[in-house]
């Protein structure tokens, strides 16, 4: 059945009617205890989504949609290794790669935890190696720098993971993260450093990939050029990749290569040994520590009934902002400068996931909305930024702010500082003022209309006592799978990413053409083949 004829989203449809003009001002001053009543703690995480547009009702006919949905079934057929990717054919165990030893997921007769402790174990002799100074480099002196080369998931994951646990990371050691083909991304890297003290991680699963592959050969050269021998690239190359051949045409020793799995989706790969350079970064006990984070979540997500289920819960929230309450967007608003690049990594796993147009398994259209645009910055800089807009602009857009209840940096009452305005926004953007108000500060009548604050803008906040490796862990499952279960509802593969490839296969058509001389392919259209002949007169230098 379609999702729109379902009875459950015919009721939310309706009820949205009925309760679409009601303000989060009147939803509070109704209940005393609504702040509490719509608030949930798990895993360390503490769940306030009581300045959402919600009421009991709506929560009651969104449970009713996700059971009407199979939601309950859906999370138990991840968990045991079904085949959810449908246009893949193939399971999306993510989850496996962070249960503890002694659990067991069998996928074509093989225990895949098992071959997961397998890579844990020699990522950790790896890491712990080079941590110590006894991984040297070709001329006997120890690493001192990492560089990690991927794209997309092998890059996002790592640099976002390692800036998020910079505080737990010994500052003798180097980190950088190069994922753009622009060269400048590459040269910038590498720019101060010393390929005698420098390690290359490259992440590749196919070890084919154009992005990670054009850097990695450069990054070969660059080390060619001051090591002056073949012979140090296996102390200075290591590889996160699947396929041995070419690993070893690059000149790699594949006793350092280290293996995931076609069940491992790129932006569900942090934790899998995309994941070395932040072992390397964190220690493996920190990674462990992160690795338990993720297991914590996946256990709940697994087990808890969906009343009381932070990412069912979160995904539910999010199918009536997007389908009953017209947003678009959702701003992710963590008040921690180690987030810097969470909006980002969020970016691609929930886009990538939940931007599909057709329906799995039945191949026809959508009739309703799915994946909304994920973007945001850390608090305070958003505040002098694009808050403007959220706050009296035109958009309803739901947001996300992430607080930590303890400073890994204490300095005076910053912290204290920081908290507060995070508090303070979600209460600005839930209540607004009103022009009575404004006008009882003394605002001249002319000037009020512009300093009135409509709010009624959605919020959910995510407090947790402290940014640690097992922190980060249950905040990346808790929107894993949240996205999942926005998935489910949608109808939609999550786990496939067939919108990558059309682009990249026509790049491979044009890249010739940019350095002949010839007249562009006449299959290409007007405007592309005017923008390559403009191309190679300004790469000639002619006018």
């Amino acid at each position: 059945m379609a999702l729109t004829d379902t009875s459950a989203w015919r009721a939310l449809t309706a009820h949205r009617d009925t309760i679409q003009g009601r303000h989060l001002r009147e939803l509070f001053a109704d209940d005393a205890q609504r702040g509490q009543r719509f608030a949930l703690e798990a895993v360390g995480v503490y769940f306030d989504y009581s300045k959402q547009r919600v009421t009991d009702e709506t929560v009651r006919l969104l449970l009713a949609l996700a059971r009407e949905r199979g939601l309950d079934e859906a999370r138990q057929a991840m968990f045991a290794g079904d085949v959810i990717n449908v246009t893949e054919r193939r399971a999306a165990l993510h989850v496996a790669l962070r249960m503890p030893k002694g659990e067991s997921i069998r996928v074509d007769g093989r225990d895949v935890v098992a071959d997961v402790h397998g890579v844990l174990d020699r990522m950790a002799a790896f890491a712990a190696k080079v941590r110590s100074g006894k991984w040297l480099g070709h001329t006997g002196r120890p690493i001192r720098n990492i560089v990690n080369i991927g794209i997309g998931g092998s890059a996002l994951g790592p640099v976002m993971a390692y800036r998020a646990l910079r505080h737990y990371s010994p500052r003798e050691l180097t980190f950088r993260f190069v994922s753009n083909m622009d060269p400048t991304d590459l040269a910038e890297a590498v720019r101060d450093l010393d390929a005698e003290e420098t390690l290359f991680i490259v992440c590749s699963k196919t070890f084919g990939t154009l992005e990670t592959l054009t850097n990695a050969r450069a990054a070969r050269a660059w080390c060619l050029a001051r090591l002056g021998s073949e012979r140090a690239l296996p102390r200075h190359f290591v590889a996160v990749s699947s396929n041995a051949e070419r690993v070893a045409q690059f000149g790699i020793d594949t006793a350092n290569m280290f293996g995931f799995w076609d069940w491992v989706g790129g932006r569900y790969s942090m934790d899998s040994a995309i994941g070395l350079s932040t072992m390397v970064a964190i220690g493996p006990d920190g990674f462990a520590d992160l690795l338990a984070g993720f297991h914590a979540m996946d256990t709940h997500f697994r087990d808890t009934p969906l009343e009381r289920n932070l990412p069912a819960l979160m995904g539910l929230l999010g199918v009536w902002n997007t389908n009953f309450l017209g947003a678009e967007t959702v701003a992710v608003l963590p008040y921690s400068q180690y987030l810097s690049r969470f909006p980002a990594y969020l970016q691609q796993l929930t886009m990538e996931s939940n931007g599909k147009s057709v329906v799995a398994g039945r191949a026809v259209a959508v009739n309703y909305q799915t994946g909304p645009i994920y973007w945001g910055e850390p608090g305070t800089d958003g505040q002098h930024s694009f808050y403007q807009l959220i706050h009296q602009g035109t958009h309803v857009i739901p947001c996300d702010f992430i607080g930590f209840c303890q400073a890994l940096d204490p300095l005076g009452d910053q912290h204290d500082l920081l908290m507060s305005n995070l508090f303070a926004q979600t209460e600005a953007l839930a209540f607004g003022k009103t022009h009575e108000q404004v006008l009882a500060e003394g605002v001249p009548e002319w000037q009020a209309p512009y300093r009135v604050f409509d709010g009624n803008r959605p919020t959910t906040t995510l407090l947790l006592e402290r940014l640690t490796p097992h922190a980060l862990g249950t905040l990346v499952a808790l929107y894993e799978h949240s996205v999942y279960t926005q998935g489910v509802i949608w109808g939609i593969d999550s786990f496939d990413q067939w919108g990558v490839e059309l682009g990249k296969a026509l790049a491979l058509r044009v890249a010739p053409e940019l350095a002949g001389a010839g007249e562009p392919a006449a299959a290409h259209d007007s405007s592309t083949n005017a923008l390559i002949r403009r191309y190679r007169q300004l790469k000639a230098g002619q006018a």
